[in-house]
């Protein structure tokens, strides 16, 4: 057992979704149950470009890791609520161009961590932890072993802020953040993004539908104002905020009838 590492003791829940398992079923994985499939039916009632959504951010997941590796130097990742394992995960892309990389998964769905420590670990510059996202300093402990957090470090939180809720403590996506990126160094990275919407009612119905599902593992659909606020005391790259398919596109960006309408998925890096 590598440092920081647990023993795997919770039982996997096949009654109630899983926002992990919803999001491998929209990306067109098998690992979910017919619970899960039913609540994405659900979602894709009330926004119909979910599965395209979904697609496109693990697209920007992988574009972004390659370049944080090339263009930033990076070579230790932390990924916050890192999801079931699909093709191309972090440390694959990490380590194709960078060997030594390494990379540290942060979550608590009892079946990614079942099917991380399987899939994940495939060699020993990669962690998979049990712990809840906003844990910041267990998770700091727990790595020390594993990163070194004198040297620069990418935080990543693509697409789970969301399932935070508000909170007037640390416990609070903005308090998380902060409290993340006060224990990183000089030349660390930060990835931010999370589901947003202009639409009022889709906010409403999406976070409702998701909040009962789940049975209150779920925050809530933001606006772009509030996702903004995140960044507040970091040094946004050049590329900017916005809709992540825009963030260095390695293709032409999509057109209008391959982008998502009624809710997209905003944000984007900044730097220490």
């Amino acid at each position: 057992m590598k440092p920081g590492e647990h023993p795997l003791t919770h039982s996997i829940d096949m009654n109630t979704p899983s926002v992990a398992r919803m999001y491998d079923w929209l990306l067109g994985g098998v690992d979910n149950y017919a619970t899960d499939r039913d609540a994405c039916a659900l979602l894709l009632e009330i926004a119909p470009s979910t599965q395209l959504l979904a697609r496109n951010n693990r697209a920007f997941l992988q574009r972004v890791v390659r370049h944080l590796v090339k263009d930033f130097g990076i070579t230790q990742f932390l990924d916050h609520g890192s999801g079931l394992p699909t093709q191309d995960n972090v440390h694959q892309i990490a380590q194709r161009l960078k060997p030594e990389s390494k990379v540290v998964y942060v979550d608590t769905d009892p079946i990614v961590l079942a099917q991380g420590r399987t899939l994940l670990q495939e060699n020993e510059k990669t962690l998979v932890l049990h712990e809840d996202m906003r844990e910041t300093e267990k998770i700091h402990e727990a790595t020390k072993g594993f990163l070194d957090w004198k040297k620069p470090i990418a935080a990543l939180f693509v697409s789970v802020l969301h399932c935070l809720p508000d909170a007037d403590d640390d416990k609070d996506p903005a308090a998380v953040i902060e409290a993340v990126a006060s224990r990183l160094v000089p030349g660390s990275c930060m990835v931010i993004c999370q589901l947003v919407s202009d639409d009022p009612a889709v906010r409403h119905d999406v976070t409702r539908l998701m909040d009962e599902s789940t049975r209150g593992n779920w925050g809530r659909v933001r606006s772009g104002d509030e996702v903004r606020a995140y960044f507040d005391g970091l040094t946004i790259t050049e590329d900017g905020l916005g809709d992540v398919i825009d963030w260095r596109p390695d293709t032409p960006p999509p057109p209008p009838g391959r982008r998502a309408t009624d809710w997209v998925e905003w944000g984007g890096v900044a730097t220490l």
